[in-house]
């Protein structure tokens, strides 16, 4: 697996638990939105961390840390995974993932496996607009069989879309909520330029209002078991 970022300890990135966040290199998608290019595109892709070092990182913070959050890139990409898993397992940290649902054969494994508690999806668009999202063609199927997977886990989870209003409407937001009908929990989260992007003509881009949105999730609020805005 090939680690290009590790945050020590963070209190926003596992619902409830303090965490470390390890990130990374690779991924199959290519949104014009994303905020981590560093760890998607290879000609900016940041140094490889040596995973010995994280786990040497990990094996001290035993006992003083409750999880583990693994993002990216994109995470199912790494065939190794679940072997690097086990050994977060075995140091009795909580895992929580984040992934965009591409694989969903990792997925199974994984939840078959009992390596993961917590499983985050971007959900990127409505399935008809799914490609301007990603960035590249996407196989629906396997998204949303990623989807079915997930909320019918028996693990906590939640999905989540990044709302740039060139790329999904306030209606496509209510279709996505209908696609995850009977999920955890369902966030939309507001897009804002961070300062580094794939696509350098997003810059100008901006997501809706807070008043724009929260209608949107008083709409939706029965498809979910909680719905809000981040």
């Amino acid at each position: 697996m090939t680690i290009g970022g590790l945050v020590k300890f963070s209190l926003i990135d596992y619902p409830g638990k303090s965490c470390a966040v390890i990130f990374t290199r690779g991924c199959n998608f290519r949104c014009p939105f994303c905020h981590n290019p560093e760890l998607v595109l290879p000609e900016k892709y940041s140094p490889e961390i040596p995973v010995s070092e994280v786990l040497d990182f990990l094996k001290s913070r035993e006992g003083k840390l409750d999880a583990v959050t693994i993002t990216g890139g994109e995470p199912t990409m790494h065939s190794d995974l679940p072997d690097f898993i086990k050994k977060l397992k075995d140091m009795s940290f909580f895992v929580k993932l984040d992934s965009n649902g591409s694989n969903p054969e990792m997925l199974k494994n994984l939840i078959e496996q009992k390596l993961v508690d917590y499983i985050a999806m971007d959900v990127k668009s409505t399935f008809e607009n799914y490609e301007k999202a990603a960035g590249v063609p996407v196989d629906i199927d396997k998204i949303k069989k990623s989807i079915n997977l997930i909320k019918n886990s028996g693990l906590s989870h939640e999905f989540r879309t990044t709302v740039v209003r060139s790329i999904v409407s306030l209606d496509d937001l209510k279709k996505i909520a209908e696609n995850v009908r009977g999920a955890q929990n369902y966030f939309l989260q507001k897009f804002i330029f961070a300062g580094k992007l794939n696509d350098e003509n997003f810059k100008e881009e901006i997501s809706y209002s807070d008043e724009e949105l929260q209608k949107i999730i008083d709409e939706i609020s029965t498809f979910v078991e909680h719905c809000g805005i981040r």
